[in-house]
């Protein structure tokens, strides 16, 4: 089927490869995730991860996914590769790595297994898997909790101002949706776009700060995870006006801002308000515990 000029597979050609690929594999097509990236921003690598079957349907707009999965880290996986939107058509096995120098110039279904992978979401990614840039990353401990107050839905939109590594895991979470990373800091924004690039999350949307000129061609967030700075009000402000029914979760290390934060929620009629702290201790080379910062989180709704 054609649109626009551009080749697309109609849903009985994406059935007809499913079931292809089923008898191939001999397991059942309820065992074989598929992700259609055709003209489309798609979460590729991240999928591959949590799946042990994967059936990509791409085109020409990823000219160069066979080269993103090597640098992913997939060289050595099995591949097999089918063009032509004809499940009868013949297919090729090989290594992702044997495609690295290749372009994707046609429509074509590619087949990744990852069988070693946990099909399980992954909340508080470690650290030491982030880029070594100019952030300070949350433990990953914390970032777990915070990943589950977030609750993303897997077509969720959610803003996080400052929050680098929430954004890189909830725009993993959220594959179907858009996540609009806010990163008023020039070095701490090249440290999230490296990570963007690392991790292969194609649905954020990254931009300096909030107003309502670059909130304007963006979907209207459901939440906004927000570490407090002397922008708080005027980003509390702007988001209310985006969206009158958003709910916040606002970030801080400073026991006073929690006041200041309760006093802005008050006047904003944002209600439901919640504080946690979050404590963590690690045992050390010498198993002396030792404490790690303890923000509190301060939650409510717009109403």
């Amino acid at each position: 089927m054609d649109s626009g000029g551009m080749k697309l597979y109609t849903n009985g050609e994406m059935l007809k490869w499913v079931g292809n690929f089923a008898d191939r594999m001999k397991v059942s097509p309820e065992k074989i995730k598929m992700l259609n990236i055709c003209g489309k921003k798609k979460n590729v690598l991240p999928t591959i991860e949590t799946h042990k079957r994967v059936m990509i349907f791409a085109d020409e707009t990823h000219a160069d996914l066979f080269y993103e999965l090597w640098e992913g880290g997939f060289g050595d996986y099995d591949m097999w590769i089918g063009r032509g939107d004809s499940s009868g058509d013949a297919v090729d096995t090989c290594k992702v790595k044997e495609y690295m120098d290749k372009k994707v110039e046609e429509p074509m279904v590619i087949f990744i297994i990852n069988e070693n992978t946990r099909e399980a979401s992954r909340y508080g990614i470690r650290n030491e898997f982030f880029s070594k840039g100019s952030v300070n990353y949350v433990g990953h401990e914390i970032r777990a909790v915070i990943m589950n107050m977030l609750s993303c839905d897997v077509g969720d939109t959610i803003c996080i101002v400052s929050g680098e590594s929430i954004a890189i895991e909830a725009g993993i979470e959220a594959s179907e949706g858009t996540i609009i990373a806010v990163e008023p800091d020039e070095r701490d924004m090249r440290s999230l776009q490296d990570n963007v690039s690392k991790f292969g999350v194609n649905n954020i949307e990254i931009i300096s700060n909030i107003t309502g000129m670059s909130m304007k061609n963006l979907p209207r967030p459901r939440l906004a995870f927000i570490v407090a700075s002397k922008r708080l009000e005027d980003e509390i402000n702007v988001l209310l006006q985006v969206n009158p029914n958003c709910q916040f979760i606002i970030y801080t290390l400073e026991l006073d801002m929690v006041v200041n934060i309760k006093n802005l929620f008050a006047k904003y009629n944002i209600e439901e308000t919640q504080v946690l702290q979050i404590s963590v201790s690690k045992s050390d080379k010498n198993s002396v515990m030792v404490s790690q910062p303890s923000p509190w989180m301060i939650s409510g709704v717009a109403r």
